[in-house]
């Protein structure tokens, strides 16, 4: 065969464009197709010597392999830059950069950044570095720049603006910006508005962060009534989740104990498994030696006022405790001991204050002094002077707001106190009690404390109910000689009878009209379990069914009974609690009604229980109802609280300080029984907006529950009542009432 034909000749020529050559492609073609065929088939033929004759012969070139693509080159190239773009991960917001020189698992170098971003929307910083001049920036190294604190946008997305303040302030007392050289505050909010979300928001900041980008601890502990230490921990799940795992003891031998302690005392890391504790006061006192082993970086003390006291066992155990950062929860304000102000800020801030001896020459004796009613202007101006100053101190550790901030979030509450007259009965044994020698003797300065404090319970316990000392009538107590026979021929006082006691005759008219004509539930709240005992025959007679929390119940079965009696589908009607069996800190907002059926001497005691149903959560309006006894020594209590005296400790629990609240002359007060009254409170009060007891000029708009008593409104009759339940329950023997809202209800729009 002819070299010019050959198949690489042929596709040369018809790659060069010859037009001439275009039967020779062809042929070239067909040849290549069938090159595998056997020229002996003869499928093909071709005319060699007609293309002879077509086809003019050329000089031969060389044959090269190279593929001419005019497109090679440019194709080339994007393949080279598609391979050498670095590899990004998926991640908004994310900048990478070249991989060239890096490798994994080798820190990067450069300057250090914040955990969370501080300039997304909503950021809450608890910290900003410094600002630094450009050439300040030149010099310094950038692995050692301080970074912003932000807080976690899981929970800053949640928080309130005043728990976002509270957040704040914390994190600068703990950190020592708001005193030098201290690292602990006191956060004094009232019920309700969210210390634990703010102290939980402080801790998780704390365990995860530092402006040295590390955590600035490693663990905490949380000391709580044991009746709260579930709560806690149910807390901690609900906003932190899976993301941190909380150690509770409330249960357990001691050896067991013992050995979670030493385990949890004895974690270091960054990373501990358990970094946060969450232990009763209890356990805490009888374990204190484990815990007493090794450095805690943060403890929060839920409930703090049960530090008041410096001399109790409690307190020196839990200040023996190796931790500088100190948080002290307590929604009760300390207002009127001088002694409490000291023992609670000596406790997060050991010697702010001096010495207890100190404390007492430069602040409490020039104040108490300038206080007295004979004090001369000099002294009042002294202890005034005295005062600021303390309070000065204590307002850059101490941070409290009150519930009128819920106001935006809550529904309105009416809160009424309910003067409640006596029944015959208790009319003729009171009368006879405070008439009898007994009384006389008890003003008498040689007489013992105890007899004035067994007058005492025995008087309150009458204004319950009298069935509450019939046993003590049958003994024939030295108080309560000749009582015995004003009693009924064959009385059975294992038998409720209401109509023996006005307040009972009271509450069981409420109870009804609210189940008969509502939806909804009551919270009854009492400082005796005695009386507890008579809810329950009350409840019993008349079929209401109910729930009981005292402190014969353990700590797991008052979750349980918490959350389903706030279960709107639950049947319960009634859930009895005893304000001094742990009911502190409890969510009740399955109820709208609470009535307080005695006073406290303490203030607090009652403001801590009658917060139980007003708070987050909350969706109808509350009634609060607060029952005293006309002219008895319940009105005189409650004329302690309202007029703030120093009585800020429960008298009847310490001998010692009935002497020190009370003068001989406010003994003699006390048991006085004032027959010709509506109110005794209102008469005190000497109210300039009412004429003969009735009101002609209202309270001021801008009042609320937290103003002074004589900024209520003051009914004699149950024609300025707000409350429908309490108008249908006047006749029941109500003889006064003061009521006030918590704030006007707002229109939705």
């Amino acid at each position: 065969m002819l070299r010019r034909l050959a198949p690489s000749q042929l596709a040369k020529r018809n790659l060069e464009g010859d037009e001439d050559d275009g039967e020779l492609s062809f042929q070239a073609v067909k040849y290549k197709r069938n090159r595998v065929s056997s020229y002996d088939s003869h499928t093909e033929r071709i005319d060699f010597s007609k293309q002879n004759k077509e086809i003019d012969r050329k000089p031969l070139q060389s044959v090269t392999n190279t593929l001419v693509c005019s497109d090679h080159v440019a194709h080339e190239e994007l393949i080279r830059k598609i391979l050498s773009k670095p590899f990004k991960i998926p991640i908004p917001n994310y900048k990478g950069g070249s991989l060239i020189g890096r490798s994994l698992g080798v820190k990067r170098g450069g300057s250090r950044k914040a955990l969370h971003d501080p300039d997304e929307e909503g950021a809450l910083i608890l910290y900003i570095p410094p600002p630094l001049s450009v050439h300040d920036q030149m010099k310094v190294n950038l692995e050692q720049l301080p970074v912003h604190v932000v807080v976690d946008p899981l929970l800053s997305n949640v928080l309130r603006p005043h728990q976002r303040e509270g957040v704040k302030f914390m994190w600068d007392c703990v950190t020592g910006k708001q005193i030098p050289n201290s690292y602990g505050c006191i956060m004094a909010d009232e019920m309700g508005l969210g210390k634990t979300l703010q102290c939980i928001t402080l801790l998780w900041t704390l365990l995860r962060q530092s402006p040295d980008t590390k955590p600035t601890i490693e663990k905490a502990i949380i000391v709580a009534p044991s009746s709260l230490v579930k709560n806690w921990y149910n807390e901690i799940k609900k906003w932190l989740g899976m993301r941190v795992d909380a150690l509770t003891i409330d249960s357990g031998t001691k050896s067991e104990i013992d050995q979670n302690l030493k385990r949890f005392m004895n974690t270091y890391g960054r990373r501990p498994v358990n970094p946060i504790l969450i232990i009763s006061y209890e356990t805490f006192r009888l374990h204190a030696e484990v815990l007493h082993g090794s450095e805690v970086g943060l403890i929060i003390c839920d409930e703090g006022h049960r530090l008041k006291n410096s001399d109790n066992q409690t307190y020196h155990a839990l200040n023996k405790l190796n931790a500088k950062r100190r948080v002290l929860l307590s929604g009760t304000p300390i207002q009127n001991d001088l002694l409490e102000y000291f023992s609670l800020l000596h406790f997060v801030n050991q010697g702010i204050l001096g010495t207890a001896r100190d404390f007492k020459r430069k602040y409490e004796t020039p104040i108490l002094c300038g206080r007295d009613a004979a004090a001369t202007d000099k002294d009042h101006e002294k202890g005034k002077e005295k005062l600021e100053e303390l309070i000065s101190i204590v307002n850059r550790c101490m941070i409290r707001r009150t519930a009128t901030i819920l106001s935006k979030y809550l529904p309105v509450k009416v809160e009424q106190v309910i003067c409640c007259s006596l029944t015959p009965l208790q009319k003729s044994i009171y009368s006879h009690i405070v008439c009898s020698k007994t009384v006389s003797e008890v003003a008498n300065e040689n007489t013992k404390v105890s007899a004035s404090l067994s007058l005492i319970a025995v008087l309150k316990k009458l204004c319950n109910h009298p069935s509450l000392i019939y046993e003590q009538c049958q003994q024939r107590e030295k108080d309560l000689e000749g009582c015995l026979e004003f009693f009924p021929v064959g009385y059975d006082f294992k038998k409720l009878l209401p109509e023996l006691s006005g307040k009972m005759s009271l509450l069981d008219c409420i109870l009804a009209v609210i189940k008969s004509t509502t939806t909804d539930k009551v919270v009854l709240v009492s400082n005796y379990t005695q009386t507890l005992d008579l809810f329950e025959k009350l409840c019993r007679h008349r079929n209401y069914l109910y729930v009981r929390l005292d402190g014969n119940m353990s700590i797991k079965k008052r979750a349980k009974v918490v959350e389903q009696f706030n279960n709107p589908q639950s049947p319960e009607f009634i859930f009895m609690l005893s304000s001094k069996a742990g009911g502190c800190g409890l969510n009740l907002i399955g109820a709208n009604r609470l009535v307080m059926f005695d006073p406290d001497w303490n203030p607090a005691n009652d403001g801590q229980a009658m917060a139980r149903v007003w708070r987050d959560g909350q969706k109808k309006e509350c009634f609060i109802y607060r029952l005293l006894t006309t002219g008895t020594i319940e009105e005189k209590i409650f004329q302690r609280q309202t007029h703030k005296k120093a009585l800020s400790s429960c008298v009847v629990d310490n001998e010692e300080n009935v002497q020190r609240h009370f003068s001989l002359a406010e003994l003699r007060e006390l048991f006085r029984l004032e027959e010709n009254t509506v109110s005794d409170t209102h008469e005190k009060l000497k109210c300039k907006r009412c004429v003969n007891n009735i009101q002609v000029k209202p309270p001021p708009d801008d009042a609320d529950c937290t103003s002074d008593l004589s900024l209520w409104h003051h009914c004699p009759d149950k024609k300025g009542l707000v409350d429908i339940v309490l108008k249908q329950c006047w006749e029941a023997g109500i003889t006064f009432t003061f009521h006030q809202k918590s704030h006007e209800q707002r229109l939705t729009p």
